[in-house]
């Protein structure tokens, strides 16, 4: 008889565990527990080289064809929030994963959890919302998978997406390919996402005016990327917000990324509601922003060619890239002095995406 790598009871198992440890929500945040999780239960027993790169979707090859491949589960709540809803947000989270890859989304696929109990009419909303954005987005959703659940198992409503892109012939794009000299560009303030749906729970105690920026990105990351070969970087910000994110990339590039925090735009009421709260914007997550780090030479015409597109209007230069600290994400602040800002250790906003 032999033991099964995945029988967590057997004798053998790969899977370093500690007694009785249990799943908690800051698992699910984006930050340092879930990268903890992720490296000690799905990296090795899943390991290749396409999931080890740690990018927003892996890069996989047949024959001549090279393709982006990203899946992304949706439990948000409210389903619906200013600017948005659980439809919206599952089309565009997963055209954003392949498009921060540099490839062309095409293809979607849906996966629906149904409570019992749900309204029909709920549900036909959410629908066209995901059709209306997988059109803004160009892209088709080609299959899909429909399940029900008991009343109170599912707060209504969860989706899934995943898809699949085109990547042209020698882009490479991904974390790993920031270097010392780089720009870090921003598309637009931050932290709208996080807070419009924390106001929608009515959490605040007072109504933020602040709308969710949830949209496809695919277009403006085609502008950009017909600005400039120097785009070394992709990234959309989500869960863990800015820092969780450039904290990801200047650990898989080996570098340090220096930001400027008069740089970074943060509108009013975000900051408002972050001070009543203690929250920092930087960690608070973004649905339709997006992180370039692009060669000095080009950002110029990279910065100019995301302002002219509709998602990318208010995008401004935050920092840049250098050699030492490697690792590290600096922050030069408004008072002149520099601190360290670390990745998101757990979850400061549950259930946003």
């Amino acid at each position: 008889m032999t033991n099964s790598p995945v029988d967590l009871e057997g004798p053998v198992c790969p899977i370093p565990l500690r007694h009785d440890e249990k799943i908690v929500l800051g698992h699910g945040s984006g930050g340092r527990m879930s990268h903890e999780l992720i490296g000690r239960l799905f990296q090795t027993p899943f390991d290749n080289p396409a999931l080890r790169a740690g990018d927003d979707a892996g890069v996989v090859a047949i024959d001549a064809a090279r393709l982006a491949i990203s899946t992304d589960s949706h439990v948000v709540w409210p389903l619906f929030f200013p600017g948005g809803d659980i439809g919206r947000l599952a089309v565009c989270g997963t055209v954003n994963d392949l498009a921060m890859m540099g490839a062309t989304p095409r293809y979607l696929t849906a996966g629906f959890i149904l409570e019992e109990g749900l309204d029909v009419a709920v549900l036909a909303e959410v629908v066209l919302s995901m059709q209306a954005a997988a059109a803004e987005a160009g892209v088709q959703i080609v299959a899909g998978d429909t399940k029900v659940v008991q009343r109170g198992k599912a707060d209504g409503l969860y989706i899934n997406t995943a898809g699949v892109g085109e990547l042209p012939a020698g882009r490479a794009i991904g974390g790993a390919a920031a270097r010392p000299g780089d720009v870090v560009l921003l598309s637009g303030p931050i932290g709208d996402h996080g807070i419009a749906v924390l106001s929608a729970r009515g959490d605040l105690g007072f109504d933020a005016d602040v709308v969710s920026d949830v949209a496809p990105l695919n277009h403006l990351v085609a502008a950009l990327l017909a600005a400039g070969e120097g785009v070394h970087v992709l990234r959309d910000p989500t869960r863990g917000g800015v820092a969780t994110t450039l904290n990801e990339i200047a650990r898989q590039s080996g570098t340090a990324i220096i930001l400027d925090e008069r740089a970074i735009p943060v509108r009013p009421p975000v900051v408002a509601a972050c001070e009543m709260l203690g929250f920092d914007p930087l960690y608070v997550a973004n649905e339709g922003k997006l992180l370039a780090i692009v060669a000095a030479a080009d950002a110029p015409a990279v910065l100019a060619a995301m302002r002219a597109t509709r998602y990318g209007e208010e995008a401004v230069i935050i920092g840049h890239v250098q050699a030492t600290p490697a690792g590290r994400v600096l922050l030069r602040t408004a008072i002149g002095s520099t601190r360290v800002v670390d990745m998101l250790a757990g979850e400061m906003l549950p259930r946003i995406c």
